[in-house]
């Protein structure tokens, strides 16, 4: 990672250090205007005659000089800050701040992290991973026990035809074959699945059915006619007692053909969908245990088929039953860096991490002490999730609404964001800290345009999450860089000096009228307690005072 924790908090200090330079830099400038527009003594005391008269001596010519050249230098600096910014994505002040004001502000070297982030990046450079591919929602819910019942409630529809149009390429893909005009069920239903009606698709499965056994009509039925998770649960039990019979038949004969593999893989396939649909069922109704053990042994009976993702199923359940160590086995098999990764894997591994430190974390005890190596490897992980979908922050942290995940999603879109946090987010209260701990660091790293432990953010997202997402939710944008704040200071003051020295140029009366109301404004508190001060100290005591 290429700023820890800890260097934030350093970085943080310096850029107070820097502001605050900045600032009294500014006043400087203002003060020696103020003096050339009033062109008398600045009377606090009579001690002060000698300065005034010599700012008295100095020429109206020096004044707008002195004013025009701030604001050209200025200028300069903005000119290089902004060109530093663009070309390599950070402020040059804030780079060379947190470089030289580290090791005076007690900062840690993270040389070792580094090292570490350089071989991360050299491995995640190998991944070919396509930019914007859409990838099965492995959590998506029912359309006729959830997504429908939202519909009737609210009268809005939570799912994109893009959305249901690439759900049933996914169950011509998994669930036909070249062989299904032979039997005609698989022939009523291989056209059931290509209707855009809901209730042609579903009078398609009752008639397969009157025909024969059908696992997928069972299936069809189970996902869009059920009304409840309980109905479902029945019918996919259904469906499971005749798949089981599709695959045993068609295992024995996978090897006789092309024809007869490609049904053998269309049976395993569903097959695998109805164990791992049970599976889900038995975890929305409260048998967490069950679902567990059912999706355990499915993963077990076929390894092969990671494309449905049983593993993010199988996190979710085991982090209800809060059992973290089985949590941190399956993250330590499936969170490699050769494997495709998720806001799942990487969010789940932050809550393992911070749960170690964020009952008793601290920022501003952090800031003081540093961080130890606990809370850097939650911070690290933090880092980590945060860069992959820098979206899922504001939902976790109720900063932005939730709705119904949709049944596909775009990795380190806004559409994972929701998906993830609609499930896990009550994983992560259960953990106590964990939150203010996300909240503390919910900015790191910003901007994520360059990456660090991942490829660069795809550009894409926004388009093909507008299209998977429903219209009246508004779309998380990938966040976009902010100006530096040194970039926003200098403008203001090439800004500022710059019409000093017009003003002061062009109307130099008026703009002293206005220069004399607002330093007797600024100085009368002074003033003030200078007068009480010389009437209570002996005028021998004050003299005495000031030639020291």
């Amino acid at each position: 990672m290429a700023e820890t924790g800890g260097g934030f908090l350093e970085q943080l200090k310096s850029c107070i250090v820097w502001s605050w330079t900045s600032l009294w830099t500014l006043w400087f400038f203002v003060m020696l205007f103020l003096v050339y527009i009033l062109r008398v003594p600045l009377k606090i005391n009579d001690n002060l005659t000698t300065v005034s008269m010599f700012l008295n001596t100095l020429t109206p010519k020096f004044y707008v000089a002195l004013t025009g050249t701030s604001s050209l230098i200025s200028g300069l600096i903005l000119i290089f800050e902004w060109w530093y910014f663009r070309k390599y994505g950070t402020s040059f002040i804030e780079q060379v701040s947190v470089s030289h004001l580290r090791p005076l502000l007690g900062g840690v070297d993270n040389s070792p992290n580094n090292s570490n982030t350089s071989n991360g990046d050299s491995d995640s450079n190998r991944q070919s991973v396509s930019e914007c591919k859409v990838w099965r929602n492995p959590l998506n819910l029912f359309r006729g026990a959830e997504y429908n019942r939202y519909t009737w409630v609210t009268g809005r529809e939570p799912l994109t035809y893009y959305d249901m149009n690439l759900s049933a390429q996914d169950h011509q893909t998994f669930f036909t074959c070249d062989t299904d005009h032979l039997r005609p069920a698989d022939a009523i239903m291989q056209k059931a699945w290509r209707e855009r009606n809901p209730q042609a698709r579903i009078s398609a499965a009752h008639e397969a059915l009157e025909l024969n056994e059908c696992a997928t009509a069972y299936i069809l039925l189970a996902e869009e006619e059920a009304t409840t998770i309980v109905e479902a649960e029945k019918l996919f039990k259904q469906a499971l007692k005749a798949g089981e019979g599709c695959y045993r038949r068609s295992q024995q004969l996978q090897h006789h053909g092309a024809q007869y593999e490609a049904q053998h893989r269309r049976d395993t396939n569903v097959l695998v969908y109805i164990k791992r649909r049970l599976a889900m069922c038995a975890r929305k109704l409260g048998r967490t245990r069950e679902a567990v053990k059912m999706m355990r042994d499915l993963m077990k009976e076929f390894p092969l088929l990671s494309m449905f993702n049983i593993h993010e199923n199988l996190l979710e359940a085991l982090l209800e039953l809060q059992a973290y160590a089985d949590v941190q086995a399956v993250l330590a098999k499936y969170d490699d860096i050769s494997l495709p990764k998720s806001a799942t894997i990487c969010y789940t591994a932050a809550l393992l991490k911070a749960r170690a430190v964020s009952d008793k974390f601290s920022p501003e005890a952090a800031s003081r002490r540093g961080l130890s190596t606990a809370e850097m490897n939650a911070v690290e992980a933090i880092h980590r999730a945060v860069e992959f979908n820098p979206h899922v922050p504001k939902y976790l942290l109720e900063m932005k609404s939730l709705i119904l995940p949709p049944e596909h999603i775009l990795k380190r879109g806004d559409s994972e964001a929701i998906a993830y946090a609609f499930f896990h987010l009550q994983h992560w209260k259960r953990v106590e800290g964990a939150l203010n701990l996300l909240h503390s660091f919910r900015m790191i790293p910003y901007p994520l345009e360059k990456g660090h432990l991942f490829y660069p953010y795809p550009i894409c997202t926004e388009t093909a999450d507008r299209e998977l997402l429903p219209s009246f939710h508004e779309v998380s944008v990938y966040p976009k860089k902010e100006l530096p704040f040194f970039i926003l200071f200098t403008a203001g003051l090439c800004s500022f000096t710059a019409m000093l020295a017009l003003l002061t140029h062009q109307f130099p009366e008026l703009m002293g009228v206005f220069a004399k109301a607002f330093l007797s404004t600024l100085f009368a508190p002074l003033n003030f307690v200078m007068e009480k001060v010389e009437s209570i100290l002996p005028s021998s005591l004050w003299h005495q005072l000031t030639r020291i």
